[in-house]
Parts: structure tokens; sequence; C-alpha cells
């Protein structure tokens, strides 16, 4: 049984947060007026801000990069099926080429795609700006959630417990 827990501002923002940093990596969708899937990659969030908005890295020439210069609408697909966890974004992107901000979120693994580090001639950041998004939270682990499921069975009531919603950031 799940429980609609919208959220708002302070508390939408650190949901958010949580949310991001356990699951990490998203599809990142750009150009959705294809709507074929062609247009969305894995990618792995870098920082949810406090302002709520969340941050990649980004090679400057990609085509994700070149399809945000078209439409700056994307959406963004977190899944984490263990915890049964899951996050649909729509925002707006936004191309950042500030040197002071690579380096403030620069991390150790992100030399495996820039090469040349921090300096890479290619490094960009995408910023997403959320304009809504929605949220599924099950409470428990996935064994912990399987047991509740073995015994909802038995006893004929629901005991798999978490909270849905609506993020306004």
């Amino acid at each position: 049984m799940s429980t609609t827990e919208n959220l708002n501002n302070k508390e939408a923002i650190d949901k958010l947060k949580s949310l991001v940093d356990d699951i990490e990596t998203c599809l990142f969708c750009t150009n959705l007026k294809t709507d074929d899937g062609s247009t969305c990659r894995p990618m792995s969030a870098i920082k949810v801000c406090d302002e709520g908005n969340i941050w990649f890295f980004s090679e400057k020439n990609s085509d994700k990069n070149k399809d945000i210069a078209t439409d700056k609408k994307v959406q963004l697909f977190f899944s984490h099926p263990q915890k049964s966890s899951y996050l649909v974004i729509n925002g707006e992107a936004e191309v950042i080429l500030d040197k002071i901000i690579i380096e403030e979120l620069w991390t150790p693994i992100t030399k495996i795609w820039f090469k040349d580090g921090k300096n890479d001639p290619n490094i960009s950041l995408i910023k997403v700006t959320p304009t809504n998004a929605y949220y599924w939270d099950t409470d428990g682990n996935r064994m912990i959630n399987f047991l509740k499921i073995l015994a909802s069975v038995v006893t004929g009531t629901n005991l798999v417990t978490g909270n849905k919603g609506a993020l306004e950031i």
C-alpha cells in the first residue's frame, strides 16, 4: 500500500537529493519530440545542489549537448529496482562551461571520460532544473519486501508499504 506524499520546497529537494544520490544513474532523454528512445542515454548524476538542480558532466560536442542547444526540455528516469525506488523528472537543461563549477564538481572517477582532467578542452556540465518530478519509494529492501509479499499472500493483507508523490521544487 502506497501513501501519496507530495513534497514542496526543502522537503522536495531533500527527497530529490536522497533518491538521486542513492540511484545515481538515470536515462537522460533529449529531443523528446522523436519519442522513440533513440535520444535517451545512461548518465550519472554528479550532484543535486541546494536549489534542486541536477548536475552532469558531458562532452562539449556530444549529441545531447547539441539536442539541448535546440530544445532545452529533457526527461530523466531514475530506477533502483532492488530498493523499489523510482523517480521521473521533467526539466530544462543548460550546458555550462564554467571552469570554477567544473572544479567544484570534479571527482576522480570523471577522469575516465576526460583524460586531460579538469582542463580537458571537451568538458562541459549540464545543469537540469526540474519543472516537475514524481517519485515512488517502497519502504525496506528487496528481501524484506519479498518476505512482506509472502506474508501478504498468507494473511490476505498488503504489508508492503511505501510513498509516492510529486516533488515541487
